[in-house]
Protein backbone atom coordinates (compact mmCIF):
# COMPACT_ATOMS: atom_id res chain seq x y z
CA UNK A 1 0.00 0.00 0.00
CA UNK A 2 0.95 3.80 -0.50
CA UNK A 3 1.62 5.58 2.91
CA UNK A 4 -2.05 7.44 3.31
CA UNK A 5 -3.51 3.72 2.79
CA UNK A 6 -0.85 2.09 5.57
CA UNK A 7 -2.06 5.43 7.74
CA UNK A 8 -5.29 5.19 7.32
CA UNK A 9 -5.37 1.36 7.46
CA UNK A 10 -3.56 1.42 10.63
CA UNK A 11 -6.12 4.46 12.30
CA UNK A 12 -9.26 2.21 11.00
CA UNK A 13 -11.58 4.94 10.43
CA UNK A 14 -15.61 4.16 10.86
CA UNK A 15 -17.99 6.10 9.60
CA UNK A 16 -20.97 6.28 11.84
CA UNK A 17 -23.27 9.06 10.55
CA UNK A 18 -23.99 9.97 6.99
CA UNK A 19 -26.36 11.84 6.35
CA UNK A 20 -27.91 15.47 4.28
CA UNK A 21 -29.40 18.75 5.96
CA UNK A 22 -31.31 20.78 3.91
CA UNK A 23 -32.41 24.44 4.60
CA UNK A 24 -34.16 27.20 3.62
CA UNK A 25 -34.83 30.97 4.05
CA UNK A 26 -32.76 32.47 7.06
CA UNK A 27 -31.11 29.83 9.57
CA UNK A 28 -28.18 29.69 11.89
CA UNK A 29 -27.69 25.89 13.79
CA UNK A 30 -25.01 25.18 16.46
CA UNK A 31 -23.71 21.38 16.01
CA UNK A 32 -22.23 20.47 20.08
CA UNK A 33 -18.72 18.87 20.58
CA UNK A 34 -18.16 15.86 18.03
CA UNK A 35 -16.77 13.34 20.62
CA UNK A 36 -13.10 13.38 18.97
CA UNK A 37 -14.80 12.51 15.76
CA UNK A 38 -13.38 13.82 12.20
CA UNK A 39 -16.92 16.01 10.37
CA UNK A 40 -16.02 15.77 6.83
CA UNK A 41 -18.91 18.10 4.51
CA UNK A 42 -19.82 18.80 1.32
CA UNK A 43 -22.07 21.67 -0.05
CA UNK A 44 -24.51 20.01 -3.03
CA UNK A 45 -25.96 23.57 -3.46
CA UNK A 46 -26.57 27.02 -1.80
CA UNK A 47 -24.23 28.46 0.29
CA UNK A 48 -23.43 29.00 4.09
CA UNK A 49 -21.20 30.08 6.81
CA UNK A 50 -18.93 27.86 8.90
CA UNK A 51 -17.79 29.07 12.67
CA UNK A 52 -15.59 26.75 14.64
CA UNK A 53 -15.29 27.11 18.20
CA UNK A 54 -11.67 28.55 18.61
CA UNK A 55 -11.00 29.71 15.42
CA UNK A 56 -11.56 33.75 15.04
CA UNK A 57 -13.09 34.06 11.31
CA UNK A 58 -15.96 31.91 10.16
CA UNK A 59 -15.13 30.54 6.06
CA UNK A 60 -17.82 30.77 3.66
CA UNK A 61 -19.05 27.94 1.48
CA UNK A 62 -20.43 27.92 -1.73
CA UNK A 63 -21.43 25.29 -3.64
CA UNK A 64 -19.22 22.36 -4.82
CA UNK A 65 -17.27 23.66 -1.54
CA UNK A 66 -15.69 20.54 0.86
CA UNK A 67 -14.70 21.13 4.51
CA UNK A 68 -12.86 18.66 7.08
CA UNK A 69 -13.39 19.71 10.72
CA UNK A 70 -10.50 17.33 12.16
CA UNK A 71 -10.28 18.41 15.76
CA UNK A 72 -14.03 17.50 16.79
CA UNK A 73 -14.54 21.11 18.30
CA UNK A 74 -18.13 22.21 18.53
CA UNK A 75 -19.35 24.22 14.98
CA UNK A 76 -22.10 26.59 13.54
CA UNK A 77 -23.63 26.78 10.03
CA UNK A 78 -25.68 29.54 8.74
CA UNK A 79 -27.04 31.72 6.48
CA UNK A 80 -26.47 34.79 8.46
CA UNK A 81 -23.90 34.69 11.19
CA UNK A 82 -25.78 37.66 12.93
CA UNK A 83 -28.67 35.22 13.59
CA UNK A 84 -29.28 33.33 16.74
CA UNK A 85 -28.23 29.71 16.82
CA UNK A 86 -30.56 27.11 17.33
CA UNK A 87 -29.03 23.52 18.98
CA UNK A 88 -28.95 20.84 16.45
CA UNK A 89 -30.00 18.59 18.53
CA UNK A 90 -33.87 20.12 18.43
CA UNK A 91 -33.40 18.94 14.65
CA UNK A 92 -31.97 16.37 14.76
CA UNK A 93 -33.51 12.96 16.16
CA UNK A 94 -31.27 11.49 18.58
CA UNK A 95 -31.99 8.03 17.01
CA UNK A 96 -31.65 9.24 12.99
CA UNK A 97 -29.34 6.52 10.93
CA UNK A 98 -28.96 8.99 7.74
CA UNK A 99 -31.50 10.04 5.83
CA UNK A 100 -31.93 13.95 4.39
CA UNK A 101 -33.16 16.75 7.25
CA UNK A 102 -34.90 19.29 6.72
CA UNK A 103 -34.70 22.79 8.41
CA UNK A 104 -37.37 25.61 7.54
CA UNK A 105 -38.85 24.06 5.12
CA UNK A 106 -35.34 23.56 2.75
CA UNK A 107 -35.09 24.52 -0.83
CA UNK A 108 -32.31 27.08 -0.45
CA UNK A 109 -29.14 24.96 0.94
CA UNK A 110 -28.19 21.36 0.51
CA UNK A 111 -25.44 19.46 2.35
CA UNK A 112 -24.35 16.12 2.93
CA UNK A 113 -21.77 14.95 5.66
CA UNK A 114 -20.19 12.35 7.69
CA UNK A 115 -18.54 11.85 10.99
CA UNK A 116 -15.75 9.82 11.35
CA UNK A 117 -14.10 7.93 14.23
CA UNK A 118 -10.46 6.62 14.44
CA UNK A 119 -9.78 3.79 16.19
CA UNK A 120 -6.65 2.99 17.95
CA UNK A 121 -4.37 5.46 20.05
CA UNK A 122 -2.79 7.10 17.33
CA UNK A 123 -5.33 9.33 16.07
CA UNK A 124 -2.76 12.39 16.51
CA UNK A 125 -0.86 10.75 13.71
CA UNK A 126 -3.20 12.32 11.02
CA UNK A 127 -5.12 14.88 13.31
CA UNK A 128 -2.79 17.18 14.64
CA UNK A 129 -1.32 17.48 11.11
CA UNK A 130 -4.38 19.22 10.19
CA UNK A 131 -5.94 22.66 10.91
CA UNK A 132 -9.28 23.33 12.64
CA UNK A 133 -10.80 24.01 9.12
CA UNK A 134 -9.35 22.27 6.11
CA UNK A 135 -11.58 24.54 3.64
CA UNK A 136 -11.47 22.62 -0.08
CA UNK A 137 -13.35 25.19 -2.59
CA UNK A 138 -14.85 24.12 -6.09
CA UNK A 139 -12.93 26.62 -7.85
CA UNK A 140 -10.52 23.80 -9.52
CA UNK A 141 -11.72 20.35 -11.32
CA UNK A 142 -12.74 18.10 -8.13
CA UNK A 143 -14.77 15.47 -10.53
CA UNK A 144 -12.93 12.79 -8.15
CA UNK A 145 -14.55 14.26 -5.33
CA UNK A 146 -18.00 15.43 -6.89
CA UNK A 147 -18.83 12.30 -8.00
CA UNK A 148 -18.88 10.15 -4.50
CA UNK A 149 -20.62 12.96 -2.98
CA UNK A 150 -23.22 13.35 -5.43
CA UNK A 151 -24.07 9.91 -5.27
CA UNK A 152 -23.67 9.66 -1.86
CA UNK A 153 -27.01 12.27 -1.56
CA UNK A 154 -29.17 9.96 -4.06
CA UNK A 155 -28.74 7.41 -1.60
CA UNK A 156 -29.69 9.12 1.51
CA UNK A 157 -32.45 10.61 0.06
CA UNK A 158 -33.81 7.03 -1.94
CA UNK A 159 -33.09 4.31 0.42
CA UNK A 160 -32.20 0.89 -1.01
CA UNK A 161 -31.38 -2.58 -0.15
CA UNK A 162 -27.50 -2.22 0.36
CA UNK A 163 -27.61 1.59 0.97
CA UNK A 164 -26.01 1.62 4.05
CA UNK A 165 -23.07 -0.63 2.89
CA UNK A 166 -23.19 2.00 -0.09
CA UNK A 167 -23.19 5.35 1.87
CA UNK A 168 -19.97 3.68 4.26
CA UNK A 169 -17.88 3.22 1.61
CA UNK A 170 -18.54 6.76 -0.11
CA UNK A 171 -18.32 8.46 2.90
CA UNK A 172 -14.49 7.03 2.67
CA UNK A 173 -14.01 8.11 -0.78
CA UNK A 174 -14.92 12.00 0.10
CA UNK A 175 -12.71 11.54 2.76
CA UNK A 176 -10.20 10.37 1.09
CA UNK A 177 -10.14 12.58 -1.65
CA UNK A 178 -10.91 15.69 0.77
CA UNK A 179 -7.40 14.77 2.44
CA UNK A 180 -5.77 14.06 -0.86
CA UNK A 181 -6.66 17.48 -2.52
CA UNK A 182 -5.33 18.91 1.23
CA UNK A 183 -1.89 17.05 0.60
CA UNK A 184 -1.98 19.40 -2.71
CA UNK A 185 -1.30 22.55 -0.51
CA UNK A 186 1.77 20.96 0.34
CA UNK A 187 3.23 21.74 -2.81
CA UNK A 188 2.51 25.23 -2.13
CA UNK A 189 4.69 25.25 1.25
CA UNK A 190 2.74 23.28 3.74
CA UNK A 191 4.83 21.45 6.56
CA UNK A 192 3.79 17.67 7.77
CA UNK A 193 4.24 14.34 7.03
CA UNK A 194 0.54 14.55 4.89
CA UNK A 195 2.17 17.25 3.10
CA UNK A 196 5.44 15.76 2.45
CA UNK A 197 3.48 12.61 0.76
CA UNK A 198 2.61 15.14 -2.33
CA UNK A 199 6.12 15.85 -3.10
CA UNK A 200 7.61 13.46 -5.17
CA UNK A 201 10.84 13.12 -4.07
CA UNK A 202 9.86 12.81 -0.20
CA UNK A 203 7.42 10.66 -1.16
CA UNK A 204 9.06 8.36 -2.44
CA UNK A 205 11.50 8.02 0.44
CA UNK A 206 8.70 7.80 2.79
CA UNK A 207 7.46 4.93 0.30
CA UNK A 208 10.42 3.13 0.59
CA UNK A 209 10.36 3.56 4.48
CA UNK A 210 6.21 1.94 4.12
CA UNK A 211 6.87 -0.63 1.75
CA UNK A 212 10.05 -2.44 3.83
CA UNK A 213 9.74 -0.89 7.68
CA UNK A 214 12.46 -3.61 8.75
CA UNK A 215 15.07 -3.18 5.56
CA UNK A 216 18.21 -1.87 6.76
CA UNK A 217 17.91 2.00 5.76
CA UNK A 218 20.15 4.71 6.10
CA UNK A 219 20.23 7.99 5.18
CA UNK A 220 21.97 7.51 2.11
CA UNK A 221 20.00 4.84 0.46
CA UNK A 222 16.85 6.71 1.34
CA UNK A 223 18.68 10.30 -0.22
CA UNK A 224 18.82 7.61 -2.99
CA UNK A 225 15.48 6.24 -3.43
CA UNK A 226 14.36 10.19 -3.33
CA UNK A 227 17.39 10.97 -5.92
CA UNK A 228 18.92 13.61 -3.80
CA UNK A 229 22.27 14.06 -2.51
CA UNK A 230 22.67 13.01 1.39
CA UNK A 231 23.29 16.40 2.88
CA UNK A 232 20.25 17.83 0.73
CA UNK A 233 17.74 15.15 1.08
CA UNK A 234 18.43 15.66 4.86
CA UNK A 235 17.78 18.82 4.76
CA UNK A 236 14.12 19.03 2.64
CA UNK A 237 13.12 16.04 4.56
CA UNK A 238 13.33 17.30 7.63
CA UNK A 239 11.73 20.57 6.55
CA UNK A 240 9.30 18.87 4.55
CA UNK A 241 8.18 16.45 7.62
CA UNK A 242 9.17 18.18 10.90
CA UNK A 243 11.44 15.32 11.95
CA UNK A 244 14.85 13.39 10.52
CA UNK A 245 14.55 10.77 8.12
CA UNK A 246 15.73 8.50 10.81
CA UNK A 247 13.30 9.51 13.09
CA UNK A 248 10.58 9.07 10.90
CA UNK A 249 11.28 5.57 10.71
CA UNK A 250 11.72 4.57 14.08
CA UNK A 251 8.58 6.25 14.92
CA UNK A 252 6.86 4.19 12.19
CA UNK A 253 8.66 0.81 13.13
CA UNK A 254 6.81 1.47 16.71
CA UNK A 255 3.68 2.60 15.38
CA UNK A 256 3.11 -1.09 13.63
CA UNK A 257 4.34 -2.77 16.03
CA UNK A 258 1.95 -1.27 18.61
CA UNK A 259 -0.66 -2.21 16.40
CA UNK A 260 0.22 -5.72 15.85
CA UNK A 261 0.99 -5.61 20.18
CA UNK A 262 -2.92 -4.63 20.35
CA UNK A 263 -4.81 -6.46 17.56
CA UNK A 264 -2.64 -10.03 17.35
CA UNK A 265 -1.16 -12.13 19.66
CA UNK A 266 2.14 -12.26 18.50
CA UNK A 267 5.03 -12.76 20.88
CA UNK A 268 7.14 -9.31 21.05
CA UNK A 269 9.95 -11.57 20.38
CA UNK A 270 8.20 -12.14 16.43
CA UNK A 271 7.04 -8.33 16.34
CA UNK A 272 10.89 -7.43 17.12
CA UNK A 273 12.27 -9.58 14.51
CA UNK A 274 9.90 -8.55 11.85
CA UNK A 275 10.90 -5.01 12.24
CA UNK A 276 14.57 -5.23 11.74
CA UNK A 277 15.60 -5.84 15.27
CA UNK A 278 17.43 -8.81 16.21
CA UNK A 279 17.39 -8.52 20.04
CA UNK A 280 14.00 -7.89 21.51
CA UNK A 281 15.58 -5.93 24.54
CA UNK A 282 16.66 -3.51 22.00
CA UNK A 283 13.15 -3.41 20.72
CA UNK A 284 11.62 -3.39 24.25
CA UNK A 285 13.88 -0.13 25.20
CA UNK A 286 13.12 1.32 21.81
CA UNK A 287 9.22 1.08 21.89
CA UNK A 288 9.22 2.27 25.36
CA UNK A 289 11.36 5.33 24.87
CA UNK A 290 9.07 6.12 21.54
CA UNK A 291 5.57 5.71 22.95
CA UNK A 292 5.71 5.75 26.45
CA UNK A 293 4.98 2.12 27.89
CA UNK A 294 6.79 -1.25 27.76
CA UNK A 295 5.32 -3.84 24.67
CA UNK A 296 3.45 -5.77 26.77
CA UNK A 297 1.53 -2.89 28.81
CA UNK A 298 0.87 -1.80 25.26
CA UNK A 299 -0.50 -4.77 24.35
CA UNK A 300 -2.79 -5.19 27.79
CA UNK A 301 -4.11 -1.80 26.70
CA UNK A 302 -2.39 0.64 29.06
CA UNK A 303 -0.41 2.93 26.27
CA UNK A 304 -0.81 6.99 26.26
CA UNK A 305 -2.27 8.64 23.48
CA UNK A 306 1.08 9.07 20.93
CA UNK A 307 2.66 11.68 19.38
CA UNK A 308 2.59 12.04 15.40
CA UNK A 309 4.90 11.01 12.69
CA UNK A 310 6.03 14.40 12.32
CA UNK A 311 7.01 15.08 15.88
CA UNK A 312 10.12 15.40 16.89
CA UNK A 313 11.19 11.91 19.04
CA UNK A 314 14.48 10.90 20.53
CA UNK A 315 17.01 9.46 18.50
CA UNK A 316 17.56 5.68 19.25
CA UNK A 317 19.96 2.95 18.40
CA UNK A 318 19.21 1.82 14.80
CA UNK A 319 18.17 -1.98 14.58
CA UNK A 320 20.03 -4.34 12.66
CA UNK A 321 18.54 -4.75 9.19
CA UNK A 322 16.54 -8.59 8.76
Amino acid sequence: MDPLSDVLSLLKPRNYLSAGLEAGGDWSIQFPDQQAAIKCGAVVSGQCWLSVEGVTDAVRLETGDCFLLPRGRPFRLASDMDLPAVDARTIFSPARTGGVTSHNGGGDFLLVSSRFALSGDHAGILLRMLPPIVHIRSDADHSALRWPVERMMQELRERQPGGFLIVEHLAHMILIEALRLHMAEGLRGGVGWLFALADKQIGAAIGAMHDNPAHGWTLQTLAERAGMSRSTFALKFKASVGASPMDYLTRWRMLLAGDRLASSGDPVSAIALSLGYESESAFSTAFKRVMGCSPRQHGRGRAPASAPLGEEIIRLPEPVAG
